[in-house]
């Protein structure tokens, strides 16, 4: 399923990259991706950066602060293994305040096999106090 959204993503006549005013065929996609993505997104973010820094929650992810930055084949023209970026903006949660930003790249292949293959923190937002 993740390859063939992906593929479909990849091959999509509109720019993936605009940020869209109305729904299309191409953003139903785009979001499909990123709500079977969330949940190996969330489990990265709490597994690596945020534990350090916040102790009174993990980092929650929503696909609505997740942007694709890049999308692109690992080896060849039709090949099945996908290379896709993100920046993402975790939030606290609860009231849905932004906590950072992280650009991860995941590899997606046939299986579905979903593996992170690189992950920069790029920023750590101040948290309002209580």
């Amino acid at each position: 399923m993740f390859v063939i959204l992906s593929i479909m993503l990849l091959y999509s006549p509109v720019n993936v990259y605009a940020k869209p005013t109305e729904d299309s065929e191409q953003l139903r996609l785009q979001d499909m991706l990123m709500n079977m993505l969330a949940p190996y997104i969330q489990k990265d973010l709490q597994s690596y950066y945020y534990p350090n820094i916040i102790k009174d929650f993990g980092p929650h992810v929503t696909p609505w602060k997740i942007e694709i930055i890049q999308t692109k084949r690992a080896q060849h023209f039709r090949g099945f293994i996908l290379d896709i970026t993100f920046d993402i903006e975790p939030t606290d949660g609860g009231h849905n305040i932004s906590i950072g930003k992280d650009r991860m790249t995941y590899r997606v292949s046939y299986g579905p096999e979903v593996k992170l293959i690189n992950h920069t923190h790029l920023e750590t937002y101040k948290y309002p106090p209580d």
